[in-house]
């Protein structure tokens, strides 16, 4: 039985399951608590017993959601009116307000008996785009110690990405965007492709992911971009905002993972999957943040639409969570894989590639040496992540930007290319693929995994 590391099961209170992610970063300010928990909780049900675990928090006087009730099961927290829950049947997994557990004491302490469908109780977490963390931490070591050398608690965290927000606020409102990364050297400009593409052996491939579903779950995508004209591009959305990308973060790994063969003019190839199909799930807001519940959301819709590859460049500092583990399980038994960031902040690898049953993707430089801000640990395979150029929204067009958020849609846009090589290629066996296929380094697979991934 996980519990609360506060050790106060049912301290969150005054949260909904349709409370936005603003409202919940000011509710965990309030209550002043040491965590990164949003005060809802993930339940997980059993395997094979989801839909006894929905009965059963109908038993229990709530009213409940089902993603199967929404188009493609693309469920928003925002649109489930008074639930007190909504549950993922894909995944197996439930997302319970606040207050509603707070009525039924409910929570990471409670018993859960021997024949209850449900597993686990977890607090549910904020999520953050992985280029963020770093940007609010910093801020948060420089608000509490004046010097940035040390990290300030979790309360100043979220105070300095409340900061960092405003700033990216301020930059979409003068129509900017926004990259923490050093701005595009035109001269450095030339055919051919990126140095990522290169090292992956992705430009002799003869594939180009034909037939393939691709999900990026991340801050959408700029509908409309040149580059994409005539690509089918299937959007939802599970934050509140419309798909259309104001951040960049979405439009970039997207840009990667599928984006053309031939871009226009001068502009070298960037991208792998150029003839997949582009699923675009908006799970991270236009300011880059997030929580479970929608991630969750967007990981039930990707898997209930059968998409093979499923690139996630998001994450948290943490533990393994099992409603994540119960996800990468539910993709692998449906034939999918889903891909993740291992995490920027040197450190140990962070959720969900933590997960078992999640591929978590560690960073490389141009010299194919772990990037400095690579996470390590549970590391699977490494990709190219630093100075990686690709699309950002218009009117920009392109951008370069760091992190193993760029590492991530390497290896997607690579398992596209695998999986169109057979239709057995999925799933477990693609992961497998995946990493037999890398191409061996002379680093510790706690910081590479398998090696630099391959395309075929």
């Amino acid at each position: 039985m996980a519990k609360n590391k506060n050790g106060s099961a049912n301290s969150a209170g005054n949260t909904n399951a349709s409370s936005s992610v603003d409202e919940l970063l000011l509710a965990a300010l309030e209550r002043g608590d040491d965590s990164f928990e949003t005060g809802r909780y993930l339940v997980t049900f059993k395997d094979g017993a989801g839909d006894q675990g929905l009965q059963s928090l109908g038993t229990q006087g709530m009213r409940v959601a089902d993603a199967r009730d929404f188009d493609g099961q693309a469920a928003t927290l925002e649109n489930i009116g008074d639930a007190d829950a909504v549950v993922f049947p894909e995944i197996g997994v439930a997302l319970i307000g606040g207050n509603a557990a707070q009525e039924r004491s409910m929570g990471a302490q409670m018993e859960i008996a021997s024949d209850s469908p449900i597993e686990i109780i977890e607090p549910e977490h904020f999520v953050f785009a992985e280029q963020f963390f770093r940007e609010a931490a910093y801020l948060s070591a420089t608000k509490t110690n004046g010097n940035g050398s040390n990290g300030g608690g979790v309360n100043e965290y979220l105070r300095g990405f409340l900061e960092a927000t405003d700033t990216i606020t301020k930059h979409l409102q003068h129509g900017k965007g926004y990259t923490e990364v050093d701005e595009l050297d035109e001269e450095t400009m030339v055919l051919g492709a990126t140095w990522g593409l290169n090292v992956c052996k992705v430009p002799p491939s003869l594939r180009s992911g034909l037939g393939i579903r691709v999900a990026v779950l991340d801050t959408g995508f700029n509908i409309g971009h040149p580059d994409f004209v005539g690509r089918p591009i299937i959007g939802a959305t599970f934050v509140g905002q419309p798909v259309q990308d104001l951040h960049s973060h979405g439009t970039h790994c997207i840009g990667t993972a599928c984006g053309p063969k031939s871009p226009a003019g001068t502009t070298p190839r960037y991208g792998i999957g150029y003839r997949s199909s582009i699923f675009a799930g908006k799970v991270l807001s236009n300011t880059g943040s997030s929580v479970g519940g929608s991630v969750l959301a967007g990981m039930n819709w990707a898997i209930a639409n059968r998409c093979p590859v499923i690139s996630m460049s998001l994450g948290g500092t943490g533990g393994v969570q099992a409603a994540y583990t119960a996800a990468g399980q539910a993709a692998l038994n449906n034939g999918c894989l889903i891909i993740a960031a291992a995490g920027n902040s040197s450190g140990p690898t962070g959720y969900p590639a933590n997960s078992p049953t999640i591929m978590s993707v560690a960073s490389l430089d141009m010299s194919l040496s772990p990037s400095s801000f690579s996470n390590f640990g549970k590391v699977d395979i490494a990709a190219p992540g630093r100075d990686v150029f690709s699309s950002a929204p218009m009117p920009r067009r392109y951008t370069t930007m760091s992190g193993t958020s760029m590492a991530t849609p390497h290896v997607a846009g690579c398992a596209a290319l695998w999986a169109e090589t057979s239709p057995n290629m999925r799933g477990l066996t693609l992961w497998r693929r995946l990493q037999a296929s890398a191409k061996r380094l002379p680093f510790s697979t706690a910081r590479v995994g398998a090696g630099l991934v391959q395309a075929p």
